[in-house]
């Protein structure tokens, strides 16, 4: 009985040389503690980050996330292409249809966007399927950098760089630069859009020498005596030109807004020493023609002041000395109101003595500095 009962007390308690079944051996333990700081003690690593803090893909996986990826690049690169070719295929002339307008921005922005989202899709499978995952924690550092961290940076940036698979994967890296070239070119086609270039057609108006003068809105050429009593008065002005069917008045919109005058009659005695000798010989009978279209942003400066010889521009309030050449005295205009030289013909009537001197309305970006 007592023997028995012994044997069993020393099975249940597993003596120091024994051990229960199912348990691992002493030299299986040293081992698992061993590797516990490592899973993976024998697994290559040359990543910028410790393999204990690197979650890599299997290279199966790797491999199966380059194709879906360069299959999206080269769907993005055939998107990209069709972009271009609908772009010629669509003319600005053939749009004026409405039915062939639609097909246009169908095809364009179904392209375009096909492509886009191709390239972002590739993307998003290179670095969900290729790119491993860190699971990184480092104490905050004061700035700057000590010199040997500065030196490391290169060789960090490049482990980086082969580990993201971008020198590794080939046909990752190749279809993606192709996606991305038809985009490239897409901005240099739509140039063709943009029409010719503009010369200097933004420092001419249509006034030229011997152009009769109207009341805006009529076809009632002008005289010198419908100011003549009147000093201080305004009139605002345009060339006079043929009225067609297409248009009444004889100008179109764009013309009118670039060739708009306003007449003032000033007092004899009013002018300022300013005015230069040439600004005096453009008028008549102290006649002045300056441009009606501001010199900020292209308003009607319309609003005349008898009194002080204001110009104003009700927009911003810039001001203009109608009796100093137009030149700014207040608000964000820069330039003086271009002056028109006027003179009359043989029956007295107000006509243009070519066009103005500097180009009128808003400052363009290569307007000489000063005018």
């Amino acid at each position: 009985m007592t023997d028995n009962t012994t044997k069993h007390d020393t099975e249940a308690g597993a003596g120091p040389n024994e051990r229960v079944i199912g348990t691992p051996s002493s030299a299986e333990s040293d081992a698992i503690v061993a590797g516990a700081a490592d899973p993976h003690p024998q697994r290559e690593h040359d990543g910028p980050y410790p393999a204990s803090e690197t979650h890599k893909h299997s290279e199966e996986e790797q491999r199966r996330g380059e194709k879906v990826a360069s299959l999206w690049f080269t769907i993005a690169f055939l998107a990209g292409v069709g972009f271009i070719v609908a772009f010629f295929v669509f003319p600005p002339e053939a749009i004026a249809d409405p039915q062939i307008g639609q097909y246009s921005t169908m095809a364009l922005g179904g392209t375009l966007a096909l492509s886009l989202f191709g390239i972002g899709a590739g993307m998003t499978v290179w670095a969900r399927r290729v790119m491993p995952h860190y699971e990184v924690s480092s104490p905050y550092d004061e700035l700057p950098s000590p010199p040997e961290e500065k030196r490391s940076f290169g060789e960090f940036f490049m482990k980086g760089a082969d580990e993201s698979g971008f020198t590794k994967r080939p046909l990752m890296r190749r279809t993606l630069l192709l996606a991305m070239a038809p985009l490239g070119i897409a901005p240099i086609v739509l140039l063709r859009d943009t029409g010719p270039l503009p010369g200097d057609k933004l420092k001419h108006t249509m006034w030229e020498q011997g152009m009769h003068m109207v009341a805006e809105g009529t076809h009632r050429r002008l005289r010198a005596e419908d100011l003549e009593n009147e000093p201080g008065g305004m009139i605002s002005a345009l060339p006079y030109v043929e009225p067609t069917p297409e248009h009444p008045h004889g100008l179109s919109l764009n013309e009118q807004a670039k060739t708009s005058v306003i007449l003032i009659k000033m007092p004899e005695n009013d002018w300022k020493p300013g005015m230069t000798q040439q600004q005096l010989n453009w008028t008549y009978n102290n006649i002045v023609a300056y441009s009606k279209i501001c010199t900020h942003v292209g308003c009607p400066a319309a609003l005349y002041e008898r009194t002080t010889h204001r110009i104003l521009c009700p927009c911003h309030q810039s001001t203009f000395d109608a009796a100093d050449g137009a030149k700014v005295i207040f608000g964000p205009a820069h330039r003086p109101l271009p002056q028109l030289p006027i003179s009359v013909d043989d029956e007295g009537y107000l006509i243009a003595n070519g066009d103005f001197p500097t180009a009128v309305g808003p400052t363009f970006w290569d307007a000489e500095k000063g005018d």
